[in-house]
Parts: C-alpha cells; sequence; structure tokens
C-alpha cells in the first residue's frame, strides 16, 4: 500500500532540500575562503541553514534517513543551490540570489496559517542577515576593482538561467509567486545596479531557464557532492557519534 505524501511534507522537504544542499555547498568553504573572516561568516551561515534544514526534514520524516540516505532523485532541492562554489564572486552571486528568495519567502510564510509559519518566522531573522551579507559582498567586488567587477559579472551572469525555478509552485505551500518573483526582481535588481552591474538578460530574451531540481532532476555536480555528504553515514550504517 502506498501511502500519498502530505503536501506539508512536500514543502517541508523541498525547503529543507534547499537548506541542506546549500548548507553543504557553503561548508566546502572550510580551509579557502579568502580571509579569515568570510571564512567564519560562511560556517555561520551554513550551520544556519543546517539547522533550518533539521526541522523541515524531520516534519518530512526522518532527518538522518533523508539526507543520508536518499538517492539522488529523491532530492527536491532547486539546482541553484546545488551548482558548484566556482571563485568568491561566483559564491556571493549564488547568496544574493537565494538569500533574497528565501529571505522574501520566509516573511511571506511567517504570516500563513501554515505548520512552516513558526519556522519561517525564526528563520527570516536568519536569512536577513545573509541577504545582507550577500548584498554587501556584491557591492564591495561590482564596485571595485576591474577584475573584482569582471568575476561578480561572470558569477551573476552564469548563475541567472537557474533562478526561474526558484518561483516554481510547491504544493503545500499558499504563497503568490509572481508578486514573490517581482519583489525578488526588484530587489536584486537594485543591488545589482547600485554595484554598477548589468542585470542579466531575463525571460523575454529565452535566458530564464528554470531547473527541473524540484522534479528530483539535477545537475552533474550534484550526484559528486552528495556522494561526498553522504559518504561517512552510509560506510558506518548504524554507528552512533
Amino acid at each position: 500500500m502506498t501511502t500519498t505524501p502530505r503536501t506539508a511534507d512536500i514543502a517541508a522537504l523541498a525547503l529543507g532540500d534547499d537548506a541542506l544542499v546549500l548548507s553543504h555547498r557553503l561548508g566546502e568553504w572550510a580551509g579557502h575562503a579568502p580571509v579569515l573572516e568570510e571564512e567564519v561568516a560562511l560556517a555561520n551561515i551554513a550551520l544556519d541553514l543546517l539547522g533550518q534544514a533539521r526541522v523541515l526534514l524531520s516534519l518530512a520524516g526522518d532527518e538522518d534517513e533523508l539526507a543520508f540516505l536518499r538517492e539522488e532523485r529523491a532530492f527536491r532541492n532547486v539546482q541553484l543551490v546545488e551548482q558548484p562554489n566556482g571563485d568568491f564572486a561566483h559564491t556571493i552571486a549564488r547568496q544574493l540570489y537565494f538569500s533574497t528568495y528565501q529571505h522574501l519567502l520566509y516573511a511571506r510564510l511567517a504570516t500563513t496559517d501554515s505548520e512552516l509559519a513558526p519556522l519561517a518566522a525564526k528563520a527570516a531573522k536568519e536569512v536577513a542577515y545573509h541577504q545582507d551579507h550577500a548584498e554587501q559582498w556584491t557591492l564591495r567586488l561590482g564596485d571595485g576593482t576591474a577584475e573584482s567587477h569582471e568575476r561578480m559579472r561572470h558569477g551573476l551572469d552564469a548563475l541567472w538561467r537557474y533562478t526561474g525555478e526558484l518561483f516554481q509552485p510547491v504544493p503545500g505551500l499558499d504563497i503568490d509567486w509572481q508578486t514573490l518573483r517581482e519583489q525578488w526582481t526588484t530587489t536584486v535588481t537594485t543591488v545589482i545596479e547600485k554595484a554598477t552591474l548589468t542585470v542579466p538578460e531575463g525571460p523575454q530574451s529565452g535566458a530564464w531557464t528554470a531547473g527541473a531540481g524540484r522534479e528530483g532532476l539535477h545537475t552533474e555536480s550534484f550526484g559528486r557532492m552528495l556522494a561526498e555528504m553522504q559518504h561517512l553515514h552510509r560506510s558506518h550504517p548504524g554507528a552512533s557519534w
């Protein structure tokens, strides 16, 4: 007998996977960040996201099993968060796009009667810092040296095509997705232009291409990342720490 997942579980899984995967990506900067201050900042953001992931995944099932024993096709994160870190500017571009979306989303969820509302209200405060961190670095890099400007431009351009998927409706989330998208676009555009950069081409040009991570289809780099993330747990099944 097959049990149909509750829409609330589907939503918790999608948002939990977003947070879990991005947490792991940011954790990969440990020992590699450009300055010590950023080593601490990125680690703290990763820990915030991991905390969100634990709560969200626990709503959908056993958090450890969901994180470490699922196969690639069972993950429901957007493709944006699984993209490799690249250089520091590339990571900041990913953070700008995702943290802006996450902050807007959580702020809306906090005002609903969803069972995710309490988490959203708490997490929105954390994500506000994530968004501010990304915005400040976008400004610093975009309006910095010629090289930092070019690296920031490249990161924004490379990741733009993954942003469309952020606004695909998720079952269980009663959100006005079109309004969310418009507000996200306005916020991101303001930051990019203030950083003396150019907003990547929009949907009218066909450049805004949504991914299919919510349906379990992921990019090539995700499989390698997942193998690394799950290796220890799978190597010692049943172990306690």
